[in-house]
């Protein structure tokens, strides 16, 4: 499959690598060392478009999963919290689109892409973690309406969200009873969004715990049906895979770049430490690792973009995520190691690229449950 980009595409990498070196890079590393949502970054994307990118033309956007990536990473090239922007608004996005009534997309669907407003997901809980069949915050019929009660860990951009798909069990005849996503206005009676918490890297955007006690949503508020909820879960987190995997190639590809720069002005011995053999070797493979994850994530998007969904999609979303985020760490630790004393310092930004990737091995389903996601499909097993 070739990945050759189109004038558009390339008119796009190079606007946003433009925005990113100019606007986006002065201001990484205080967001990182703040831990302050960058409301100034959120307001540039909006200003250029950039939340309708990968979205049909009625929402401004280029129905491009692959022009997305092109987006994200440039931004975390430079900025891992800005490109970040754009992949929390694109999930819940790409869950209403997949599976929302007409009235739910007249609602949600042209905020989300023109900024004008925010959604967040919930998923994730304390018991769980990446098990989403086992969650167990529970969603009870009442009257014209569903009763939630339970909780949430790690809902990332929930303290600055309009509404929240969470994310809970609806109880019926079978013993696990059927999961769905709930739309859930955060200024609702009952919902309780706790303290953000200390992240060693992602640290600008916000992940908070929720707390449902009691909060009360019309049957409206049911993101599709009750029998699709799942399936509605599960392709949203599949579509979006390649998004999280571009941030993964923009932190490897940002590395490499801190690295260059960094030992083709250092002296070592009489000459310069880009030239010793060693160093050298080790920024190639650098690369070659980079440019392999990027070639995973752009097939995975490029299968987005034809239409290519469910279990087909599935193992090469996991690939391009699982393969891209390691190789981000990997190549940030190399960076840091080629840094020397100077990559530990809090005044040198490559330490950052590191607890970043970090945080991509864990994030949007663990390195561990792609590589499950992986050998089912070479075992001919059903998605966990």
């Amino acid at each position: 499959m070739s990945f050759s980009l189109t004038e558009d595409q390339v008119a796009i990498q190079d606007l946003v690598r433009k925005v990113a070196r100019e606007k986006v890079a002065p201001r990484a590393h205080e967001i990182d060392r703040l831990a302050q949502y960058p409301q100034d970054m959120f307001e540039l994307l909006r200003e250029i478009g950039l939340f309708a990118l990968p979205f049909p033309s009625e929402f401004g956007g280029m129905s491009s999963s692959l022009c997305a990536c092109l987006a994200i990473e440039e931004l975390v090239r430079v900025c891992y919290n800005t490109g970040y922007l754009l992949a929390v608004q694109w999930t819940p996005f790409g869950a209403i689109e997949a599976g929302g009534t007409q009235a739910q997309k007249d609602q949600y669907l042209h905020g989300l892409a023109s900024g004008a407003i925010r959604g967040a997901i919930a998923m994730t809980e304390s018991q769980s973690g990446s098990d989403v069949a086992g969650l167990k915050t529970s969603a009870k019929l009442q009257g014209d309406g569903y009763l939630l009660n339970g909780s949430k860990i790690w809902c990332t951009g929930a303290s600055v969200a309009d509404f929240i798909l969470v994310a809970a069990k609806v109880k019926d005849d079978s013993p696990k009873g059927k999961i769905c996503l709930f739309f859930v206005d955060t200024q609702a009676k009952g919902l309780t969004i706790g303290k953000k918490e200390d992240k060693i890297g992602a640290r600008g955007i916000p992940s908070c715990p929720l707390f449902l006690d009691d909060v009360l949503v019309p049957e409206t508020a049911l993101l599709g049906s009750v029998e699709q909820g799942f399936k509605i879960v599960m392709q949203a987190m599949n579509t979006a895979r390649p998004l999280h995997a571009a941030r993964g190639v923009g932190l490897a590809q940002g590395a490499i770049d801190l690295a260059a720069d960094f030992l083709s002005k250092r002296q070592a011995f009489g000459k310069k430490v880009s030239e010793f053999q060693g160093v050298r070797w080790m920024l190639a493979d650098m690369q070659m690792q980079t440019h392999a994850a990027r070639g995973l994530v752009y097939h995975a998007a490029s299968m987005v973009d034809q239409g290519i969904h469910g279990s087909e999609l599935a193992p090469f979303a996991a690939m391009a995520k699982c393969f891209a985020t390691d190789t981000a760490m990997k190549v940030a630790t190399d960076a840091v190691q080629l840094f020397g004393a100077a990559g530990i310092s809090a005044d040198y930004p490559i330490n950052r690229y590191m607890r970043d990737a970090k945080v991509l091995q864990i994030v949007e389903g663990t390195n561990q449950i792609q590589r499950n996601i992986i050998a089912d499909s070479l075992l001919g097993r059903a998605p966990r």
